[in-house]
């Protein structure tokens, strides 16, 4: 932003939406083995823009071309505990030959900035800046000191991002006891009177595995009764195909409840098709909360048609609900048989924390005051966040990235997904809600 935009008192309204183009043109696209372009750019673009407004930030480049940003803002009362604000600068792969705008290009049409990123999370991103922007041009201090962390390596589980700044620098949340970051604060409306807004409390544990099967190699001719792949092939058609047991968790049961109340009848858990047919485009981030998961990814076998291999392997993704990682991995292991090994490739725990205290409060007055219908509700979320790594550091997390959505959205659908878009008016709904927040908390 020039001096003169500065001058002409631009706001954080004014910016948000350049902010998240420029950010999605930035193509950080994290394939999990350092091969696509990091996020060096974008973390330097991130220290650029914080520089502008006078706050110092420094980069941590923690792997050639992976890094991330972290700065500091003085609060009013820096003996109170500091809050963390935290936003990952990665982004899945996208195919351009899928999307109907290209996945980095920024476009913005149909009300709504069009790319990769746009929902996961360089929305979030953009927002944080530009009401840090905002208020660092005014002189806004907040009650607190805040600090600022857009991180590397979030789609490949954070180790060169959050794990890495939490078990190298953790000096820099010195005095952080709570955060907010992504998969949160979206509304999902009941009606005209009533809009949920959901806070995320908790998500659920991961074991990204490898399964192998070790068989006996030969001529593709022959009769062939100990065939990796065979074996391979039916324990994997039977994770992929087993129902694990519905369990509610303290989130859940929270979640259901209230959604019950705003929908004025009770939903029953363990009827799970007549509950998902009620949250219309969230159930599927809800149905998978509802039980373990574990979905075979990957398949690999073989160097040619004639031979038969002696080893198979797949990848699965294993989701597991907080409480309930040993009755998972026994379950696998039932599933799986003896002659499947199974090895964890990437795993991390469960998280989960109470919908109370000052934090909420502030969260529900900052809705409530730019949507008289809102309702902050807790839900937890399928996959995994950054927060798992600062919940190391006793960091209690919230997802708490607020956009106020389109009832005919699909908003869960889009992460990770084709066309990924997020609403002018939500960007900017969200700057006013997360400024109303600081103040108040």
């Amino acid at each position: 932003m020039s001096e003169t935009d500065t001058a002409r008192g631009v706001t954080g309204e004014d910016e948000v939406v350049d902010l998240c183009r420029e950010l999605i043109q930035i193509d950080t696209s994290n394939y999990g083995d350092h091969s696509g372009p990091g996020e060096r750019k974008a973390a330097e673009y991130v220290a650029e823009k914080l520089a502008e407004v006078g706050l110092e930030s420094k980069i941590f480049e923690s792997h050639p071309g992976r890094a991330s940003t972290v700065a500091r803002i003085e609060g009013e009362d820096p003996s109170r505990p500091a809050l963390l604000i935290h936003g990952h600068l990665d982004v899945v792969p996208a195919n351009a030959d899928d999307w109907t705008h290209h996945p980095f290009s920024g476009e913005v049409t149909d009300g709504c900035v069009w790319g990769r990123g746009a929902v996961d999370m360089k929305d979030m991103d953009a927002m944080t800046l530009a009401v840090v922007r905002d208020r660092l041009r005014s002189g806004r201090r907040p009650p607190r000191d805040i600090v600022l962390a857009f991180l590397a390596d979030e789609e490949a589980g954070g180790t060169y991002g959050a794990r890495h700044l939490v078990d190298k620098h953790p000096g820099l949340f010195e005095g952080v006891t709570e955060a907010i970051s992504e998969v949160g604060g979206f509304s999902f409306t009941v009606n005209e009177q009533r809009r949920l807004y959901l806070i995320q409390t908790a998500e659920k544990g991961m074991h990204w595995m490898k399964l192998t099967v070790a068989g006996t190699a030969g001529h593709g001719s022959m009769i062939h009764r100990d065939n990796a792949i065979t074996e391979l092939s039916e324990a994997v058609a039977r994770l992929g195909r087993h129902k694990f047991p519905v369990r509610v968790t303290k989130t859940t049961r929270a979640f259901l409840d209230e959604l019950g109340d705003a929908l004025g009848t009770e939903l029953d858990p363990e009827d799970m098709e007549g509950t998902l047919a009620r949250l219309g485009g969230i159930a599927k981030l809800i149905g998978a909360t509802l039980s373990n998961t574990a979905n075979p990814t990957q398949l690999g076998a073989g160097y040619k048609v004639n031979v038969i291999p002696g080893e198979a392997t797949a990848h699965v993704d294993g989701r597991f609900l907080p409480g309930f990682e040993e009755e998972f991995l026994a379950d696998l292991d039932k599933i799986l048989g003896p002659k499947v090994k199974r090895e964890d490739v990437h795993a991390d725990k469960a998280v989960e924390t109470t919908f109370d205290g000052a934090l909420v409060d502030a969260m529900q007055s900052a809705l409530v005051a730019e949507d008289p219908a809102a309702k902050a509700i807790p839900y937890m979320l399928s996959g995994g966040t950054d927060a798992k790594s600062f919940d190391e550091l006793g960091i209690r997390g919230f997802g708490f990235a607020p956009l106020k959505l389109p009832p005919e959205l699909d908003f869960a659908g889009m992460f990770h997904g084709v066309d990924e878009r997020v609403p002018v008016d939500g960007l900017k709904f969200g700057v006013r809600v997360l400024d109303r927040f600081i103040d108040a908390s």
